[in-house]
């Protein structure tokens, strides 16, 4: 069975280190939507975020996630917008119909459809996906790939102590 398709669809994040799950997270999002909304934290936003890590520049983020757009054939389908706070462009009216999210953030894609309740708006689909295991089964995350643990692919760098 084919997945739905929405006119537009949104996916959001710091896509600091893009790695394996945020590509599958992209990926998705063009699967779902004809058209993506991809919400780019902004370094307002990430400074808020209170990493564990250092983040890369956003100018250095929009680089990487145009080049990686470009190399799929997705940029004309894409538009990149400035994320300064959770909720970006979703409380607007019938400016998009789905969220793609990891089970990570599906519990902001949720606080996001009771904010548009409170609005009087219709809640968007949201579209979850699973989080993307590294080689010992655990997430691929930022955090792990910038603390070395992992490469970008969830291949073990170094190995755990016991």
């Amino acid at each position: 069975m084919a997945a739905e398709k929405f006119k537009v669809a949104a996916v959001g994040g710091t896509f600091d280190e893009l790695h394996k799950g945020h590509r599958a997270l992209l990926l998705k999002a063009f699967e779902v939507g004809e058209r993506v909304l991809i919400g780019l934290c902004t370094d307002e936003f990430v400074a808020k975020m209170n990493k564990p890590h250092p983040v890369a520049s956003y100018s250095e983020r929009l680089v990487e996630l145009k080049n990686f757009l470009k190399a799929h054939g997705l940029l004309e389908r894409a538009k990149v917008i400035p994320l300064n706070d959770a909720y970006g462009v979703t409380l607007q009216r019938g400016c998009l119909e789905a969220l793609v999210v990891s089970r990570e953030t599906e519990p902001t894609a949720k606080k996001i459809n009771e904010e548009r309740a409170k609005r009087g708006l219709e809640p968007l689909h949201i579209v979850v996906i699973d989080m993307v295991p590294a080689e010992n089964h655990k997430p691929i995350s930022t955090t792990r790939i910038r603390r070395g643990e992992i490469d970008r692919e969830g291949r073990l760098i170094k190995r755990e102590r016991a």
